[in-house]
């Protein structure tokens, strides 16, 4: 690993010039400047960011925080931000909050002390008092919140659409799983899912749902015992989606015949069911996009002409749902 020391040495000039060129402090001749970074290239030397940002109380670092990476959808999320950043000169820390306050506050407290420039969080502490007092700016990726910039899919349309699609291919008693009630983002699809399934004649229950599979497969189970007479489920994500579909082949339901199931997300596993998941996209990898491009923004004092960006959903056909009949 080549150090600063390499570079001074290469350079022919102490390592404080070195620094002082990295930096950009105190007064450096422009030939010496040339050696310096004529070596730099030459040896492909990459600077300590940690080192850089407790001399200079700065850094080229964001903090990203996400709520459960085993979830494949937060790390289509953090593609989007990390390449969005790269291209900025931008590199992360990522933390993995596994949906636990105690652990999301120990994550905050690493970003303050490698001097993160700012912080995306996907987590669902958004209407806590935790970011209050940051004086980071922070950015709210696939949460609303009132008190910082953020950006999120359109759940109300997300869940109006999930019901349309099911009532429009014949199911007529429907199970919806609620996801978590701290989740205005899960809450929004909800509401929007209710709505059209009170305008529609059709049967539902509702189920509360976390977003994990574990807990998913647990409700399953329940879920065909309680309600055996099911012919649709609107699923809160993915992955209770593919829990459902599990359980559901293994008691011997035909799949849509019997029952129709569409979840949320469409997540790469989606796809790679059999049958394949019907399910209602967020632009996942975009979203990521768009957070690091708000943060950049606050950041460097830049003018918001949106500080709420709301995205657009899409229903995905595949084989978990009928096909539609076309009259005529």
């Amino acid at each position: 690993m080549v150090t600063i020391r390499d570079v001074a040495q290469k350079a022919g000039v102490s390592v404080a010039t070195v620094s002082r060129v990295l930096n950009n402090k105190g007064y450096t001749h422009e030939d010496t400047r040339k050696l310096v970074n004529d070596a730099i290239k030459e040896l492909d030397y990459k600077p300590n960011e940690v080192a850089r940002s407790l001399f200079k109380k700065k850094s080229r670092l964001i903090g990203l925080l996400l709520p459960d990476i085993r979830n494949p959808f937060f790390p289509e999320l953090a593609r989007g931000v990390e390449d969005e950043m790269q291209a900025q000169g931008i590199h992360l820390i990522i933390g993995n909050a596994d949906e636990k306050p105690e652990k999301e506050i120990e994550y905050i407290q690493t970003f303050k002390q490698n001097n993160v420039i700012g912080i995306i969080s996907a987590t669902n502490q958004a209407e806590t008092k935790l970011y209050e007092n940051l004086s980071i700016p922070v950015v709210f990726l696939d949460r609303t919140t009132n008190s910082h910039p953020s950006v999120f899919s359109d759940g109300l349309e997300g869940g109006k659409k999930a019901a349309h699609e099911m009532i429009r291919r014949g199911s007529k008693r429907i199970v919806l799983l609620r996801g978590p009630i701290e989740l205005r983002t899960a809450q929004d699809r909800f509401k929007g899912a209710v709505d059209e399934l009170c305008d529609a004649n059709v049967d539902f229950h509702v189920i509360p749902s976390s977003f994990s599979f574990q807990d998913a497969e647990k409700m399953a189970k329940t879920l065909f015992e309680k309600f055996p007479e099911t012919d649709g489920i609107i699923a809160s994500n993915d992955l209770s989606a593919a829990a459902i579909l599990h359980e559901a082949l293994r008691i011997g339901k035909s799949i849509p015949a019997d029952l129709q199931i569409i979840g949320y997300d469409d997540i790469p596993l989606s796809k790679l069911l059999f049958p394949s998941l019907s399910t209602i996209r967020q632009p996942a990898y975009d979203m990521g996009r768009e957070a690091a491009k708000l943060l950049m923004k606050t950041i460097n004092n830049e003018p918001l002409v949106q500080k709420n960006i709301q995205m657009p959903v899409t229903f995905v056909e595949r084989q978990t749902t009928r096909k539609v009949e076309k009259n005529g």
